[in-house]
């Protein structure tokens, strides 16, 4: 009889062991192994390949005030709530959920695309084109504040699938740090002041003088390259549009001579006409001009 239990239990106790050794060898391989989440954003070379964040597109070029390109390659990070944000400037902004679950989030929020511009200042930086949220790409607006050293400090979602950081810098403390003009070329300068003089003649409009100026940022890599058709103005003797500022300037003075040929003979007539020109008004002040769009360069250079 004792020799029976003996047997018996052995028997089971086999049978335990192959089972434990089913579950391990079978069911192991299914499990997913939560990964630590990735702190580099899309820079870390210490990730699988397979493991790493896939953006949708390529960074655009480093672009804008020159004293901010030593923040590319640099990455910010900020921890609210249970999720960790990351700012790696002209590169991307990442998410990553602080959690131990096997299905924890950790996406990219934007890719570097381009600069926002208003009233002759880098208003903001846009990072598009990130992790598909419904019906559309996620993105990121960073804005640029001033303090005494360099952080992510906010982050918020202001709409669906829209967020919005704030990177505290002391490198736009000075109050000529963000200006665009100065940042331009030589050529770029120079067609922004021949804008400037045909938006004060009235030779274009506001509308034609804004698209004058994004053509000079799309030149200058600071938009995304989307050329837009400039409407030029039209006069009641002649319904051509100017296709360019160069000959809409050589049709203005080709009626101020006209027009001089006209009251030279309406002169030699004795026939009276108003003698008011726009003419008096002259050019904009190359100084006054200068000291709104140029700023100081001076101690820009010491940053």
């Amino acid at each position: 009889m004792s020799y029976i239990c003996n047997g018996v239990f052995n028997l089971i106790r086999f049978r335990v062991v192959c089972l434990a050794l089913l579950i391990h060898n079978g069911l192991a391989g299914k499990m997913k192994i939560v990964e630590e989440p990735n702190t580099f954003g899309l820079n870390n070379p210490f990730v699988a390949q397979g493991s790493r964040l896939q953006p949708k597109v390529t960074p655009s070029p480093i672009s804008g005030p020159v004293h901010l390109h030593r923040l590319a390659g640099k990455c910010f990070s900020l921890t609210e709530s249970a999720y960790k944000y990351e700012f790696c400037p002209f590169h991307n902004v990442t998410q990553h959920e602080q959690s131990f679950r096997w299905n924890a989030y950790s996406g990219i929020l934007g890719i570097w695309q381009e600069w926002e511009i208003a009233n002759n200042t880098f208003t903001g930086m846009w990072m598009r084109d990130g992790d598909t949220c419904g019906t559309r790409n996620r993105e990121t607006k960073v804005v640029l504040v001033c303090s005494t050293s360099s952080k992510l400090a906010q982050v918020s979602e202001p709409s669906t699938c829209m967020y919005s950081l704030t990177f505290e810098s002391p490198l736009v403390c000075h109050p000529h740090s963000l200006l665009v003009y100065p940042v331009l070329s030589e050529k770029q300068q120079k067609e922004w002041d021949e804008a400037e003089q045909a938006r004060y003649e009235g030779l274009t409009t506001e509308q034609g003088y804004n698209n004058l100026l994004r053509d000079i940022f799309e030149d200058a890599g600071f938009l995304k390259g989307q050329k837009i058709k400039v409407k030029q103005p039209e006069f009641a003797g002649d319904l051509e549009r100017h296709s360019s500022l160069e000959k809409c300037k050589g049709d203005f003075q080709k009626q101020q001579e006209e027009i001089k040929r006209l009251r030279a003979l309406l002169t030699q007539h004795n026939i009276p006409f108003d003698s008011k020109s726009s003419e008096t008004k002259g050019t904009v002040s190359v100084t006054e001009k200068d000291q709104r769009l140029r700023g100081d360069n001076g101690v820009l250079d010491q940053l």
